[in-house]
């Protein structure tokens, strides 16, 4: 029987999760492998007690493992965009093929990354680099390759998720659900990356990019976070039979394509607004199967260890294959890349919940009601919450009609001229998400 010799370059969460799936489940994968797979190098700049490596050499220039000719796949698990970018280069100028989790590199330096495999013959496998342990990208790209697939829609990180939980669950304000996220791990120290969305978006591309069969271009990404959200919307909701989920949103449509991260109002008795805590989960539409929806842990060590461990058997099986005759990395063949247009998030339609604080007085909703009927804008609901003592204004909560954003906005900055209503108007996008 042939050994496959891994290389390992990283041991932390990740890294050091596939080195302990590697060696815990090693007959199991031999048998799915059809050959042995063999950790030969790590490549650290430190140790990590979590995760001994025994007798395997260990080197703290991660540049050796690529250059290393027993090598046979280089796993990529240091994250960044810098070093990891080299690593994985040189790595493929030497014929090696390559298992990242590495979402943020995939997203912003894929296209060059893939033509460079396709130059040297070799794979680049990122199962992981999209909700952790759940296998989307093999679901999309394999799975439902028969179908045309219309839209995506996705709960991609999960600490906005749990923060957002936690804000409907205990009333506590995005500040406090935050620092709670942070004191278990489940957010950073800076959590930019996670509440701002770009970290969703950096997922939401890949996923677009084998759903519709165009380039990676993440700096077309409309990204929205969920740092601003008040509580009183998420109660608001609530009251209206929605939850507010923070989704990554990809939709095929005439006029081109909808590439967008945002707090989303979503029915409560849809699958997505019930998924909770540190939970991913996506939902895919294709014409032939309809939605189907894919749950379960989106980061962690093992879970995602047991994403990069079967791109790693997926590598092995086709090690002597044919260039040609392996899975397209994109889901295309590269001669059937789109170019369809990324829309504008000015150019996108969808339904909107609007709050503002309304003086108190008779015509004040007609004003409103006249702005939005002129900009052919209509009211689907309406919740406006009695007087409060010592207060001149009262919460005024509206639901649209499906409607261009553009024309929404200008909508909006009437109303936010006129002297009855006081501050800006909250503005969130719906999604029904029904198929």
């Amino acid at each position: 029987m042939n050994t496959v010799k891994i290389g390992i370059c990283g041991l932390g969460t990740v890294g050091g999760g596939t080195l302990r799936v590697l060696e815990r489940n090693a007959d199991i994968i031999r048998a799915r492998a059809g050959q042995a797979i063999e950790v030969v190098q790590i490549g650290t700049r430190r140790d990590n007690p979590a995760y001994p490596t025994g007798s395997i050499p260990v080197t703290r220039d991660v540049f050796e493992v690529a250059d290393n000719p027993a090598v046979d796949i280089v796993v990529e698990t240091i994250g960044g965009t810098t070093v990891a970018r080299e690593l994985i280069l040189r790595a493929l100028d030497n014929g090696k093929h390559v298992v990242t989790a590495n979402k943020a590199l995939i997203a912003e330096h894929g296209n060059a990354i893939f033509q460079r495999a396709r130059e040297r013959g070799v794979s680049v496998a990122f199962e992981a680099a999209v909700a952790g342990g759940i296998p989307i990208i093999k679901a999309i790209r394999e799975g439902l390759s028969a179908n045309r697939i219309e839209w995506l829609a996705g709960i991609i990180n999960g600490t906005g998720n749990y923060i957002l939980t936690e804000m409907r669950d205990t009333g506590r304000p995005f500040a406090e659900a935050l620092k709670d996220a942070q004191a278990l791990g489940y957010a950073e120290a800076d959590p930019t990356f996670d509440v701002e969305g770009i970290d969703a978006a950096h997922k939401l591309v890949i996923l677009a990019s084998i759903s519709f069969g165009i380039p990676l271009q993440f700096d077309k990404v409309y990204t929205e976070g969920i740092s601003a959200l008040e509580l009183k919307d998420v109660r608001y909701a609530e009251e209206l039979g929605y939850r507010i989920k923070h989704l990554g949103i990809a939709r095929r449509t005439p006029q081109g394509i909808e590439l967008r991260v945002h707090p989303t109002l979503v029915p409560q008795e849809r699958l997505l607004a019930n998924v909770n805590g540190v939970m991913n989960a996506v939902m895919v539409d294709g014409d032939a199967m309809g939605p189907t929806l894919y749950y379960g842990a989106g980061a962690g060590s093992e879970p995602t260890a047991s994403a990069v461990v079967a791109d790693i058997i997926d590598v092995s099986r086709t090690l002597q294959s044919a260039p040609c005759s392996r899975v397209p990395y994109l889901a295309f063949n590269d001669d059937h890349l789109s170019d369809e247009r990324i829309l504008p998030i000015e150019a996108i339609e969808t339904s909107f919940y609007l709050r503002m604080e309304a003086i108190d007085k008779p015509g004040v909703l007609s004003r409103i009601a006249t702005i939005l009927s002129d900009a052919g804008i209509s009211i689907e609901a309406l919740i406006q919450k009695a007087p409060r003592p010592g207060v001149a204004t009262v919460p005024l909560i509206l639901l649209t009609n499906r409607v261009r954003e553009g024309l929404l906005a200008e909508a909006v900055t009437r109303i936010e001229a006129l002297g009855s209503v006081q501050g800006r108007v909250v503005r969130l996008r719906m999604e029904s998400l029904d198929g």
